[in-house]
């Protein structure tokens, strides 16, 4: 290929400068393939990239189709019930919501829905009636001295730094108007994320915001933080479904110097979170530090967010609380599934329980153990709809956190430039210029639409169900598809057979 590019390429500069010298087109064309040479001259002795050294000027192609392979697959290949993790079609019911306009379909679904995969609610021939309150739930187990009425459905942990202040902003201020809570993330409590709303502040392993100068906890920098009104909550982040066991990663792009301040870190590089605290190491320790931040927080609600890993660990956890007394206001359960910034891939594929069978061995483990009265549980695995809301209550969940469901209410696009700060929408990027792109006057109203929206769906589904309230949704309202083929399995032999009689 390196013979024939020089060829062609000189054999079109003569006939270049042949159209300049007779016809006097000027010297555009012949530039260019000055230009061209060059560039596949360099190519041909790089010892970099293989493709550009055996196509030196064709190989920029494969480049080009491979940065924006991404957009090929969303608007040319995938079908409208296609697309990972979120389909369009939930993309959009998400986008309808918050921008509070018609989130009907027409002409019936798009799903096949005689399969064993297919999930469904048993509506009632008797519908209650729709309940126009939205629902809350009040977190605060015997040890907390200041419980809080929170929303059923919140916003998950996303820290400043994966996301831009313009979202972190915009979702504040639409979880104000709605009277629901925000997460921190563990990248800190700051300045933006106190512009009214309700604040589940998360500590994670680097201890951002109550940090001492070696990077451990400093009781008294959190004390100071988790006392301030706006704080509800206090989360202790043990692992997130999308990277188990690895900690936090805040890619050295978006770690500018500002962020770099506000965690005290070096700006301009990778900062990794320890896998594991400093402040505990086993569960004896977390039940004793959990007792220990509720005392500095003068009883606020604590607890604890985690994916489920080695199943006996927590059941040994669980059993310390029941030794010590001492227990958890509520546990926020992530799947294997979660969402991410930045993730090693084998993590994110292949490390920690799923949501669905996470959140039942959780329920069934407090229950069993007599404890599940004490504790609240929050799960944290692609809410986006009223749909999966009532789903994740019928496994156990008492109240629900989205991420990416409000990500999509302020713009995302699913463009999965979250790692490398080119974020087209402004969502996840430190970099100015795409911020400036998501207005938080505008952003902020559709993540207060979605979530009433999505709420009021909530509503209407428990009403179809005929029940009054998600106190009385269990796994009874839901139906599977492999019932489908029991019945087919039970009754269509018989009646082909009466057919033949005939």
């Amino acid at each position: 290929m390196r013979k024939q590019l020089f060829a062609i390429s000189f054999t079109l500069l003569l006939i270049s400068l042949g159209f300049n010298y007779f016809l006097k087109t000027g010297f555009v064309f012949s530039t260019i393939m000055v230009i061209l040479i060059i560039v596949g001259y360099y190519n041909t002795i790089q010892k970099k990239h293989t493709i550009l050294r055996n196509f030196p000027v064709l190989g920029y192609f494969r480049y080009l189709f491979e940065m924006i392979a991404p957009e090929i697959q969303q608007y040319f290949i995938e079908r409208t019930t296609d697309g990972k993790p979120f389909s369009r079609n939930q993309r959009s019911l998400v986008y309808q919501r918050a921008k509070n306009i018609d989130a009907t379909s027409p002409f019936g679904t798009q799903l096949v829905l005689n399969q064993s995969s297919y999930e469904g609610i048993k509506h009632s021939m008797f519908p209650a009636s729709v309940n126009h309150e939205l629902p809350r739930v009040l977190v605060g187990g015997p040890d907390c001295a200041q419980p809080y009425s929170a929303s059923l459905l919140n916003i998950s942990a996303m820290s400043f730094g994966s996301l831009s202040e313009n979202a972190i902003v915009a979702l504040n201020k639409g979880a104000q108007k709605g009277n629901f809570y925000h997460n921190t993330g563990e990248g800190g409590l700051t300045e933006f994320h106190q512009n009214g709303a309700d604040i589940t502040w998360q500590i994670g392993t680097g201890y951002f915001g109550c940090r001492n100068s070696e990077g451990g906890f400093d009781a008294d920098k959190f004390a100071e933080k988790a006392n301030l009104p706006a704080v509800k909550m206090i989360e202790i982040k043990l692992s997130q479904g999308a990277k188990p066991g690895h900690g936090g990663v805040l890619p050295a792009q978006k770690n500018t110097e500002q962020i770099a301040k506000i965690r005290g870190v070096e700006p301009h590089t990778t900062i990794l979170s320890p896998p594991s605290h400093s402040a505990f190491q086993n569960a004896r320790e977390l039940v004793e530090f959990i007792a220990h931040l509720r005392e500095l927080s003068n009883g606020k609600p604590i607890g604890f967010k985690l994916c489920i890993g080695e199943t006996s660990e927590f059941e040994d956890l669980c059993n310390e609380m029941i030794h010590h007394n001492c227990y958890p206001d509520f546990i926020t359960v992530d799947g294997a599934e979660g969402g991410t910034g930045a993730a090693p891939l084998e993590f994110a594929d292949g490390v920690g329980m799923p949501f669905e069978p996470a959140l039942i061995f959780v329920n069934k483990t407090l229950v069993r153990l007599g404890i599940r009265d004490k504790i609240r549980v929050i799960c944290s695995g692609k809410i986006i709809s009223g749909y999966s809301i009532l789903r994740a209550i019928a496994l156990g969940a008492d109240m629900c956190n989205s991420a990416r469901g409000f990500m999509f209410s302020l713009g995302c696009i699913q463009a999965l430039r979250c790692n490398n700060n080119e974020c087209p929408t402004g969502v996840a990027t430190q970099n100015k210029m795409l911020m400036k792109g998501l207005v938080v006057t505008d952003k902020s109203e559709r993540v207060y639409h979605f979530h009433k929206n999505t709420l009021h769906a909530a509503n209407e589904l428990l009403a179809a169900a005929g029940k009054n309230s998600f106190g009385e949704v269990d796994i009874n309202i839901f139906m599977r598809g492999d019932e489908f083929a029991h019945l087919s399995d039970a009754y269509f032999p018989d009646n082909l057979t009466n057919v033949t009689k005939h």
